[in-house]
């Protein structure tokens, strides 16, 4: 038996009078081709007033549009018993604060132990039946607000905020040394290291990326800084921060001090990273619009244990030193 998740409706304005569905569809519900062309298919996928029609068919004020979609679940994914921070939930949406060291999609060679197991388990205890689809992705050493989907025209909506830019990602993180100056822009472009795939790299023919900084707080040889993201590359604040010269604290990765400093430098980035066990990025707030109540809605997460650790032990070690002179 075919179950719906619960209707996405529209009722005409005057001003839409004799518009045809379809444009309703695409104009106020904001429908992508590829999921119209999927509600089409399903026997109650697009309604009016009750009834399924033809997408051709002209509307009248008053008229109830309603969108219906299948109910899924991610049969692919195993369910485990992985606990989990909610931050947000309802029946369109979930937002979690995810841990470090957690994958967020089962991948190959890591079928299980991932946030995605722990979702799917925890929707089929409470009965639920959605599919897995998170919106966007943080690394596996990244902590903070992740943002879930419960239906592909939530997907579809929050992904086009995305797409459009009109989505605020803010992040916090510690790296060495100050930025110059302490509150600016890196707009250089990234792109794959030709020589090592994995890793990404600054060079002016990769693909454009936007990092918006300021530093929050200034310890004696490293900072906490505030991270806006104006665009979605892989791994954009690991080498824009390294490419200011302030590479993240932890980040075994793109951590390594670079050959022209000096050796003091280079010895205590080396204590830094042993004071975190990943790098030290926190994904701290994401600024969305909710698809269906239209409204900007704000999710934070606050810092984990282990950079509010580092922070102490930083400011703990400029205490000490300014103590000494």
């Amino acid at each position: 038996m075919i179950t719906y998740y619960e209707p996405i409706t529209y009722t005409v304005q005057p001003e839409d009078e004799g518009m045809l569905l379809k444009t309703i569809l695409q104009r106020r519900l904001g429908v992508s081709r590829k999921l119209m062309s999927k509600l089409k298919l399903t026997e109650q996928g697009i309604q009016l007033n009750g009834e399924r029609v033809y997408i051709s068919v002209k509307v009248r004020r008053g008229d109830l549009v309603e969108l219906r979609m299948e109910k899924e679940t991610s049969t692919d994914i195993l369910p485990e018993n992985i606990p989990f921070d909610i931050l947000y939930e309802d029946e369109h949406l979930l937002v979690v604060n995810k841990q470090a060291g957690i994958i967020v999609h089962p991948t190959h060679g890591h079928y299980t132990g991932t946030l995605a197991n722990g979702v799917v388990h925890y929707w089929a205890q409470k009965g639920e039946q959605v599919r897995f689809r998170p919106v966007h992705r943080l690394d596996q050493e990244t902590s903070g607000v992740l943002c879930i989907a419960k239906n592909p025209y939530i997907h579809q909506h929050i992904s086009e905020q995305m797409i459009a830019g009109t989505v605020d990602k803010y992040y916090t993180a510690v790296v060495f040394g100050h930025p110059v100056p302490s509150k600016g822009v890196v707009d250089e472009p990234i792109d794959r290291d030709p020589n090592e795939p994995h890793r990404r790299i600054v060079t002016t023919d990769g693909y454009a990326a936007r990092t918006l900084y300021q530093v929050e707080t200034a310890y004696e040889w490293a900072s906490k800084v505030r991270i806006k993201l104006e665009s979605g590359r892989t791994h954009q604040i690991r080498v824009h921060m390294k490419h200011l010269g302030c590479p993240l604290i932890g980040d075994s990765f793109y951590g390594q001090a670079s050959p022209d400093w000096t050796a003091a430098s280079t010895e205590r980035l080396a204590l830094a990273h042993t004071w975190i066990e990943r790098q030290a990025l926190h994904a701290s707030e994401l600024v969305i619009v909710h698809p269906i109540t239209g409204h900007s809605v704000r999710f934070t997460a606050p810092l984990p244990e282990d950079i509010q650790r580092l922070d102490q032990k930083l400011k703990t070690t400029m205490n000490r030193n300014n103590e000494e002179i």
